[in-house]
Order: C-alpha cells, then structure tokens, then sequence
C-alpha cells in the first residue's frame, strides 16, 4: 500500500470509508474492491452485529464472529501451514463491547482467479483429463486433511472457496488458494463434528461434479496423508465418513428444493 495512505492520521476512519467496487454486502458486514496507487486491494469491514445476533449464534452452538480479527488470526494460521491465501495487507478494530466492534481486515487481490466450482461447472459438460482432475482433487484433500489435523476448521468450507490465479492454469497443478477466511475456527484437539461438518460441505459443493469412486478414493488418501505421525484411518472410522455423507445428502436436498422455489443458498 502506498506510504502517503499508511501515513493518514485517520487512516482507520479512511479505510472504513473509502468508497470501491463492492462485492458482498450484508447487515453488519461489506467487502470492497479499492485501488491504491497500480494495485487492487480488498477490505471487509465488519461493523457492529449486536447483542441478538451474537445470541443467537450461542443458542445454535455457533461461535459468533464478531470482528475482523478472527480473519486475521486465520490468514496467519494458514500462512504458517504455507497454505496459500489472500496476502494480509493491514486491519483494525475499534471499539470494547463485542456485539459493537468496527473493524477491518485488508488483503491483496489475487486478480483474475478461477473457482473450483467454475471448473466443476465445465466438468459436466466436457470431460476434463483425469491427470488434471485427480491433482485438484489431491491439492483439495492435502489442504484439508492439513487444516484438520491442527485443528483449523474453514466452516463455509465449499469449492467455490479454493481458487487458482488463471494465469498459473498452465502449471502443473496450479496453485490453490483458499479464500473467505472470515469464518475460520481453531479448536485445539481437534474436533470430530466440526470435521464432519467442514468435509460435508465439501463434499455436497462436489456432487454435481460427477466424481468417480477413484476420484473419492484419491481424497480419501491424500487427505489421510496429510496427519503426520497419526493412525488417523484407525480414528475416523466408517462411520464418521457416513456422517459426512448423510449430512452432504441433506443439504443437497435442501438446495434442490431452494432451487425449485427459486430461493437462493
């Protein structure tokens, strides 16, 4: 970022405010694309999601997020795992009272970025080379199996979140990113149901995919490959994976019917 904008006295208030292309807009939550000298940058700006809503989160079980600070704190997680993300830039909270903290978390833009669903879009129409496929799926169950096993749980964890730069599309495989990091947990050990959760919504991103027994076998044993120095097959029996698979089932049905009524996910 440019020095003449680290160096505004009002900095906070400025990048809180700064007008840019917005992306996502919601109640207590806005993520714009701003330019700062010949680079892109995106700022989320978290404001005050009261005391209802962090009610509300508690009585469902649900961590509140309640600032930026807790994409911070996962940026560096992956970081430090050197699981590639949006590069931090700078962030800021304000304020004491959690239910009215103003904050910000501010990251590089990646540029002109492909989704997996984008490809798993394409996949239902063209075939695509099993080579290329099977070394997404690996890169996907490595990402995975290495969040889990230091307790790192994405929980908005579909493939429209993991990405590669279109420019890196000649390399082999590309390089995924994951992105919307916002919701990111860290529970320490390990938690089995929030992993249940996590490769559920992995798997029910998937199915439209038409990934083939082989195709789950590869995530399975990348993903198992991913514990260092753990008999982590012998701990996630068979009935953990046939939770994650009656879970993914549910919330496909429960798209499809949204689908039908025209409501959107």
């Amino acid at each position: 970022m440019p020095p003449e904008i680290l160096a505004r006295p009002d900095l906070f208030e400025y990048l809180m405010q700064v007008e840019g292309q917005v992306f996502r807009a919601v109640a207590t939550r806005q993520t714009v694309k701003v330019k700062f000298g010949q680079r892109y940058y995106f700022i989320k700006r978290h404001h005050g999601v009261g005391w209802l809503e962090i009610f509300k989160n508690w009585m469902t079980f649900k961590r509140p997020v309640v600032s930026a600070r807790n994409e911070v704190a996962a940026i560096q997680a992956l970081t430090d795992l050197n699981i590639p993300t949006t590069p931090y830039v700078a962030h800021g909270v304000q304020g004491c009272l959690p239910a009215s903290l103003r904050s910000f978390v501010m990251t590089e833009d990646l540029g002109d970025i492909v989704t997996l669903e984008d490809v798993a879009i394409n996949w239902q129409t063209q075939r695509p080379r099993l080579q290329y496929k099977r070394a997404l799926i690996r890169q996907v169950a490595e990402i995975a199996g290495k969040l889990h096993a230091h307790g790192i749980y994405h929980r908005d964890f579909y493939i429209c979140h993991f990405c590669f730069k279109r420019q890196d599309d000649g390399q082999w495989p590309p390089a995924l990113y994951v992105l919307d990091l916002h919701r990111v947990e860290i529970h320490r050990p390990p938690s089995v149901p929030m992993q249940i959760k996590d490769l559920a919504a992995l798997y029910f991103s998937a199915m439209d995919a038409r990934l083939s027994r082989g195709d789950w076998l590869t995530f399975f044993k990348h993903y198992y490959s991913a514990w260092p120095g753990q008999d982590w097959r012998a701990q996630m029996g068979a009935s953990v994976w046939q939770a994650v698979r009656a879970r993914a089932q549910k919330l496909y049905i429960k798209y499809q019917r949204k689908l039908r009524s025209g409501v959107a996910m």
